[in-house]
C-alpha cells in the first residue's frame, strides 16, 4: 500500500528526515514511536506531501506520488489527521465534516452523504451534536471529528498523529476501538504516530522507532523489542 525509500526530508539546510525505509501493507497498522522533535511529524507531512522530500521516493498503491502535490495525494486516497487536530472551531460539527469531502472530485462525491452517515455510526457523538460549534466540544470529541472529517472521504490510507495526546480514557479506548475496527475490516491501511506504547502495541500490527531523523528499529508488534523502545521513548 505505501513504501517510503530513501527519504530525506529538510527543513532550510538542517536535515530532519535522513534516509528513511518505512512499509505500511494494505490493510495493516503501522506505527512510528520516538522522542518529541525527532522527525515523525516531519515524516508524516511528507508523506501528505505538505512538506517537500529533498530525496527518496514514495509509492502508493503501486503509483509513485513523490512529486504529487497534497491535493491529489487526497484524492489518492490518503487522509491525514494532524497533531493538534486542526479543526475549524468556528463552523459546526456537520459544516466540519462537509469541509472534509472538499478534496474529492464530483464523481468522488456522489455518496458524500452515506460517508458522513458511516462516519455517525462510528462517531454517534457527532450526530448528536452535528449543530454545535466545534470549538465548544471537549478535546477527546474534537479529535472524533477530526478523524471523522478525514473518514468521510473513505481514505484508503489514514495517517494518524498522535489521536490520544491529551484525550480522557475512556475517549482513548473509543479512538482504539476504532483503529482495531478498522483493521479488523481491512477497510483502511494506517500510519500512526504514538508515545503511549501500550496503545500501539494494542492498535499496531508494526512497530518503527525513530531517533535523530533515523529508523533505528523495527519489527511486528509480537516481536519488538519493548524494553529497547521504552529506552528510545524515555526522556
Amino acid at each position: 500500500m505505501l513504501s517510503v525509500s530513501g527519504l530525506q526530508v529538510y527543513y532550510d539546510q538542517s536535515c530532519i528526515i535522513n534516509d528513511v525505509d518505512i512499509e505500511v501493507p494494505a490493510g495493516q497498522i503501522a506505527c512510528l514511536m520516538g522522542r518529541n522533535g525527532v522527525g515523525k511529524t516531519t515524516l508524516l507531512k511528507a508523506i501528505m506531501g505538505i512538506l517537500k522530500s529533498r530525496t527518496g521516493r514514495i509509492m502508493f498503491d503501486g503509483t509513485d506520488i513523490t512529486r504529487y502535490p497534497p491535493h491529489k495525494r487526497a484524492q489518492a486516497g490518503i487522509g491525514y489527521v494532524p497533531q493538534g487536530r486542526g479543526i475549524f472551531p468556528h463552523l459546526t460539527v456537520y459544516e466540519n465534516l462537509l469541509i472534509g469531502l472538499e478534496a474529492l472530485t464530483g464523481r468522488q462525491r456522489k455518496h458524500s452523504q452515506d460517508a458522513i452517515e458511516e462516519v455517525y455510526s462510528i462517531f454517534p457523538v457527532l450526530e448528536q451534536m452535528g449543530m454545535r460549534v466545534a470549538g465548544t466540544l471537549s478535546g477527546g470529541q474534537q479529535q472524533q471529528l477530526a478523524i471523522g472529517r478525514v473518514l468521510v472521504r473513505r481514505p484508503r490510507l489514514l495517517l494518524l498523529d498522535e489521536p490520544t495526546e491529551g484525550i480522557q480514557p475512556n475517549i482513548v479506548q473509543d479512538i482504539e476501538n476504532v483503529i482495531r475496527s478498522l483493521r479488523q475490516h481491512k477497510q483502511v491501511s494506517i500510519l500512526l504516530i504514538e508515545q503511549f506504547l501500550d496503545f500501539a502495541l494494542a492498535s499496531a500490527d508494526y512497530c518503527y522507532v525513530m531517533e535523530k531523523g533515523h529508523i533505528v528499529s523495527s519489527g511486528s508488534t509480537q516481536e519488538i523489542d519493548t524494553d529497547a523502545v521504552k529506552e528510545y521513548l524515555s526522556v
